[in-house]
């Protein structure tokens, strides 16, 4: 494959990004009346207004094209076919097939993989009747009021988001918490709040052998034998999420108990697999599906609409037209929602664990930037935190705003608030403040001569920030699943274009392989091998501290 930089299609978008770099939106706009129409689109629950963005026509036609030219929809057909399009592991991409509510066949090397998914499926539903029904005991015969779970990474981001999003949906008699870091803070804390006779632990691990996770379920598992003296309760407040249920065994929990997932299901993508047990039990079976549904409905929008159409297309390009072509080291996630309050850090994993890379799929390295640094957080508490840099910083920091047109089980005063406050924020970073505005306004509020010229460079606005907004009518279970399919495929499209391998984190390896020789070393008396100055200063310093 040729340089994607030496491409013409990428040589005319430069160019002309270079014709754009003065225009600005509210000029579009006042060229255009039907702007708004034009670049907005439904899908699947979703509006996205993405008139708000420094692009008109050619741009857009110019972008399109170079989709097309590195082989997007083909190369979106291979993921939802089962080929190995992780080719580092030799692995398919399939999550798409946890969720494939259709009854169609997905197939991974000839083998149909529809009647396993059924199958976890089937026994998940099971299960979350029998503990949300009361029928699930624990080992003193009272029913289940809490439910843990221990993992991290994708067995815990994607579920805790999940569970929180849809509080609105959850039994008031069954409460979800969540243990992820080894900091022993993080389970002492959550444990000290809950009884042992009535709560239940969900340990989700692919290997069983993640060190963060097993080391907090051993934990977990001390706290509740020493208040019930009984080995046999492990099974009665202990199950699993793994591919080892031999493993899961040995720690005590029922085979029967295990619930399983493939080495074709990515963690950061798993919420949608037995990973999403805490989910199912907290909102309960029938919410769960609507969420598998609504991202079904997406992946059917994504593998079926000319991309012309295609909201995660068209989301995936004008990333890479910031990232690319305007220089934008970063982009922000603003959900206006407090019950989204996880979403940014999701979505940090999803794009940032994916698209991190420097390498292209054939091993060359990428000449051009890929992923950005995702971050952000709910509106309208980061309007009093970070949005002065979004508007009067010189980074350009593109930002995606989404928000609920009902207000629901919520106060209708406090969501109109919101509502007006997330629409006022994106028409601020467009527009700005006009030279001829500031003046006025420092005018009436009679400040003149030299204070007036004093202050105006400080209360300027230059605007032209470009912004995405996603509107839905309500956070519901299916409008969730679409908005989290979204976002998975908005990566997939990028990664795609960029030429680089989103399925693999070889990353985060190294710092694992040297922390096992470190941990040792912490031992009181260990010798301490062979490391840089600064980390053997640093070893030094702690064993000397923690004497």
């Amino acid at each position: 494959m040729a340089n994607l930089t030496d491409s013409t299609v990428w040589q005319q978008l430069a160019a002309h990004q270079q014709e754009l770099a003065t225009r600005t939106m509210t000029a579009m706009f006042a060229e255009d009346a039907t702007r708004f129409d034009r670049f907005s689109l439904q899908a699947c629950g979703l509006f996205l207004d993405y008139s708000k963005n420094r692009l008109d026509e050619r741009g857009l036609s110019l972008l399109l094209e170079l989709a097309r030219r590195t082989g997007l929809e083909a190369g979106r057909d291979a993921m939802f076919a089962g080929e190995e399009i992780n080719c580092t592991e030799k692995r398919a991409v399939l999550h798409t097939a946890l969720r494939n509510v259709s009854g169609n066949p997905v197939r991974v090397n000839g083998h149909d993989v529809m009647p396993e998914v059924r199958d976890v499926l089937a026994r998940m539903g099971v299960f979350c009747n029998a503990v949300r029904s009361g029928e699930w005991r624990g080992h003193t015969g009272k029913a289940i009021r809490s439910v843990v779970n221990i993992g991290i990474g994708g067995s815990d981001l994607g579920p805790v988001m999940v569970t929180r999003a849809l509080q609105a949906y959850q039994s008031p008699e069954l409460s979800s918490y969540f243990i992820s870091n080894i900091d022993g803070a993080h389970s002492k804390d959550i444990l000290a709040t809950l009884d042992p006779e009535t709560t239940l632990f969900v340990v989700a691990s692919k290997t069983f052998t993640t060190q963060e996770t097993l080391t907090n379920a051993r934990t977990a598992r001390r706290w509740l034998l020493a208040a019930l003296k009984d080995q046999s309760a492990v099974a009665s407040h202990f199950v699993a999420v793994s591919s080892k249920p031999e493993l899961a065994a040995e720690f005590g929990i029922d085979p029967q108990n295990v619930f399983g997932f493939w080495d074709w299901v990515g963690g950061r993508y798993s919420l949608w697999s037995a990973v999403g047990l805490p989910i199912a039990l907290a909102v309960g079976m029938d919410n769960f599906t609507a969420l598998l549904q609504g991202a079904h409905d997406m992946d059917e929008h994504f593998r079926t609409a000319p991309l012309e159409e295609n909201m995660p297309v068209l989301m995936a390009l004008l990333g890479i037209w910031y990232r690319n072509f305007f220089g934008a080291n970063s982009y922000a996630i603003l959900p206006y929602s407090q019950r989204l309050d996880r979403l940014p850090a999701f979505l940090q994993q999803l794009d940032m664990e994916s698209n991190g890379k420097s390498v292209q799929r054939d091993g060359r390295p990428c000449d051009y930037a890929t992923g950005p640094i995702i971050w952000g957080e709910p509106g309208t508490n980061g309007q009093h935190a970070f949005y002065q840099l979004l508007h009067q910083s010189q980074e350009l920091i593109p930002c995606d705003f989404l928000v609920a047109a009902r207000a629901d089980d919520l106060d209708p005063e406090h969501h109109n608030i919101l509502l007006a406050n997330v629409i006022a924020q994106s028409e601020a970073l467009m527009t700005g403040k006009s030279d001829e505005q500031l003046r006025a306004e420092l005018q009436s509020a009679g400040i003149e001569g030299a204070e007036q010229e004093r202050l105006f460079a400080h209360k300027s606005f230059p605007g032209n920030r470009p912004s995405n907004t996603l509107v839905y009518a309500s956070l519901t279970p299916g409008v969730l699943g679409s908005l989290i399919a979204l976002y998975e495929h908005k990566v997939f499209c990028q990664g795609h274009i960029w030429n680089i391998n989103s399925f693999d984190q070889w990353g985060v390896e190294l710092g694992k392989q040297l922390a096992s020789l470190i941990l040792p070393e912490l031992a009181p008396g260990a010798p301490v091998g062979c490391h840089d100055g600064s980390t053997q200063g640093l070893l030094a310093l702690v064993k000397s501290l923690s004497k």
